[in-house]
């Protein structure tokens, strides 16, 4: 079977575990070479390491950054310039949540929200689109959440990133889409992942698996040219009775 990614090359953010993490597998499976980058080195280690098993002859590496910092999201660029050589691909999927009333959210955990589920999208969305090149083009997919549309009491930091992200991944794809810049944005329900501090181990059968999302990247990315899907709602098919 053909490797349809196959010299791309790719950046994805929030990439050591989760949604991140199959994104990057995905990508490699299909012949793309892929930077990721989390907060934490040790687990951009990990991920890197397993993340190998899957590579092939494509190259996986990355960075510890911080996407909420413009000046580190300058710095994951610049190595994914040394490393890759350009940039085709870019998923913006780092993503942090505090859930509380509005009147119990610190300026801190406000910032902390806003400024990786908004900021860093900004922040590494314009440095890819600094290095797309126009005959070539790019992807930007955004991992984006129901909560982007449906609010609920204590996420009105979380709500707010995320009506934000979609929001700015819309006005984006309209400001570049005749610049051959293809931009889209997902929004997952409930997948089973540790987000948010939630257990990994608990029985969530009737949720999203992370390689589901993954594989809704893949569809996006195999459209031809003339073909944009700017927007997917995914949700689990059962969800749990209350």
């Amino acid at each position: 079977m053909s490797e349809f990614l196959s010299h791309k090359r790719a950046v994805v953010t929030g990439a050591s575990k989760g949604i991140g993490f199959e994104i990057a597998r995905a990508l490699l499976t299909e012949g793309a070479d892929v930077v990721i980058c989390s907060r934490d080195r040790r687990a951009v280690e990990n991920a890197v390491s397993d993340l190998k098993k899957h590579a092939k002859a494509r190259k996986i590496t990355g960075c510890a950054i911080d996407v909420s910092s413009s000046e580190d999201v300058t710095g994951l660029f610049e190595f994914a310039d040394k490393e890759l050589g350009g940039l085709d691909i870019l998923v913006n999927n780092a993503g942090t949540g505090i859930f509380r009333a509005a009147a119990e959210l610190t300026v801190e955990d406000w910032d902390r929200v806003i400024g990786t589920n908004l900021s860093g999208a900004f922040y590494c969305s314009r440095d890819a689109l600094a290095r797309f090149d126009i005959a070539r083009g790019g992807w930007i997919i955004n991992v984006s959440s129901l909560a982007g549309k449906n609010p609920f009491a204590g996420g009105s930091a979380y709500n707010a990133s995320k009506f934000g992200l979609n929001g700015f991944s819309e006005a984006m794809m309209l400001d570049h889409r005749n610049d051959n810049v293809r931009v889209s944005y997902i929004m997952p329900g409930s997948v089973d992942t540790a987000f948010a501090g939630h257990d990994a181990r608990e029985k969530s059968d009737w949720k999203i698996a992370p390689e589901d999302i993954a594989e809704i990247v893949l569809d996006i990315l195999r459209k031809p040219g003339r073909t944009l899907i700017s927007r997917v709602e995914v949700r689990p098919a059962r969800p749990q009775k209350s």
